[in-house]
């Protein structure tokens, strides 16, 4: 790792720093209602305007901002690890969503808290920076946040991009404003990549190229999902010898996809069983609803309505039950991927031997696709017709075995991806409080 002088603020970041300054308050209302409106309390959803609800142990503190569940899970897997190697360190993780917080309340190791990420406006910055002081702050995946950078910088704190991830989009964005972005990334002591294609666009970008490398997609390395072995016995009772197959991390628009599947599927195993679980479990209500109206026998689990001989979809709306159903499907389809979301996390069903199934719209995880399906673990259906066709096809063919195999041998093989970021980072550690 290099240090070398950050680069002066281009005209540009006083322009935004002074709007956000300007709409500090409309900014803040419209965050901390998000968060109420989740169902979060009035005095934690202050934490995005960086007033703590919990005091500052002491020791050193180390900061890392997931933003939502997908970065969230990639690194819990790191945090034992470097709670292990850097004594007397506190972890404070932030996320922006109350779903990542939920996870976070059963999941964070000992010597981890938990926060509501700061607003990137004046006030809520000082708060948070002045109250939490870490001695190093990481940042996960596409969070480059200008003013949260410069004040890091201004306070002498190491920051480090880890699982780094950019789209085309946002490269173009960010190429459009390159002394800025210069500016910014100049304040990176340390960035890790998912794929070299990101690794060369930050680095022409700004980015000083001694501090960035490759490590991979830290989520391949993820540890599984939780699976709570009683439900699971209870549930593969219930389901019995059923076809079954799991529509995972849906969105509004493919629920309706997914059920046209289902329904070419049971024209010929007219006993399957979809287990339907959607990106954002609030939405149970909603999806069963439409469901019912299309004639569809639905049992629903936030109601605790247990599935039988004449359900036909099983509606998965409960938080943190992800793993227990890739551990009882055989094949599951990947949601995101038929609508402009940009697909979901593919290894986390690898590590429980399903075959995986997803849409054309996985920009997010284009390179873990790409590799996935390189090797016969994953499978591009462009239609629903298509997924129902391939629904059969795996069921009735031995290829099924093989892209189960396939993909539970793909992510046993990232734990050298965990242990490369977790160097460096405490490497980067190391040197901040030395």
């Amino acid at each position: 790792m290099s240090v070398r002088p950050a680069l002066s603020l281009p005209p540009i970041y006083r322009l935004y720093a002074l709007v956000t300054r300007l709409f500090a308050r409309q900014i803040a209302n419209h965050a901390v209602k998000k968060l109420q409106d989740a169902g979060v309390s009035p005095t934690r959803a202050q934490e995005r305007l960086g007033h703590a609800t919990l005091p500052r142990p002491t020791g050193k503190l180390v900061w890392i901002h997931a933003v939502s569940v997908g970065e969230f899970q990639s690194i819990l897997g790191l945090l034992p690890t470097l709670i292990k190697q850097a004594a007397d360190t506190t972890i404070l993780v932030t996320t922006t969503t109350a779903t990542a917080a939920k996870l976070a309340e059963t999941r964070l190791p000992e010597r981890c808290l938990h926060q509501y990420s700061p607003l990137d406006t004046a006030k809520a910055t000082q708060r948070f920076l002045t109250h939490w002081h870490p001695d190093m702050a990481v940042f996960v995946e596409s969070e480059i946040w200008p003013r949260q950078i410069v004040n890091l910088g201004d306070r002498g704190i190491p920051l480090a991009l880890i699982n780094a991830r950019l789209s085309e989009k946002s490269i173009k964005s960010w190429s459009r404003f390159p002394r800025l972005a210069k500016a910014l990334l100049s304040r990176f002591s340390l960035v890790l990549c998912q794929t070299q294609k990101t690794a060369t666009a930050l680095t022409n970008l700004g980015a000083n190229p001694v501090n960035v490398s490759v490590t991979q997609d830290l989520k391949i390395s993820s540890d599984p999902l939780p699976v709570d072995e009683n439900q699971r016995d209870l549930l593969a009772s219930e389901f019995g010898q059923r076809p079954l197959w799991l529509a995972s991390s849906t969105h509004p628009g493919e629920e309706e996809l997914v059920a046209s599947a289902h329904k070419q599927f049971q024209a010929q195993e007219d006993d399957a069983l979809l287990v339907l679980l959607p990106r954002h479990p609030e939405r149970g209500d909603a999806i069963a609803t439409m469901l019912k109206s299309r004639g569809w026998t639905v049992a629903q689990r936030s109601k605790s309505e247990n599935p039988n001989r004449d359900t036909e979809i099983y509606l998965a709306d409960t938080l943190g039950e992800t793993g227990l159903f890739y551990s009882l499907a055989p094949q599951a389809f990947i949601g995101g991927s038929f609508v402009p979301v940009g697909g979901h996390n593919p290894f986390e069903p690898a590590h429980f031997n399903c075959a995986i199934l997803h849409g054309p719209l996985y920009a997010n995880f284009a390179q873990a696709y790409a590799d996935l399906d390189g090797i016969w673990a994953a499978r591009q259906v462009d239609t629903a017709d298509q997924l129902g066709h391939a629904l059969l096809e795996l069921h009735a063919s031995n290829d099924l075995e093989t892209m189960q195999k396939s993909a539970y041998a793909y992510v046993t093989k990232g734990a050298e991806i965990r242990k490369d970021v977790s160097v460096k980072l405490l490497a980067l550690l190391h040197n901040a409080v030395n």
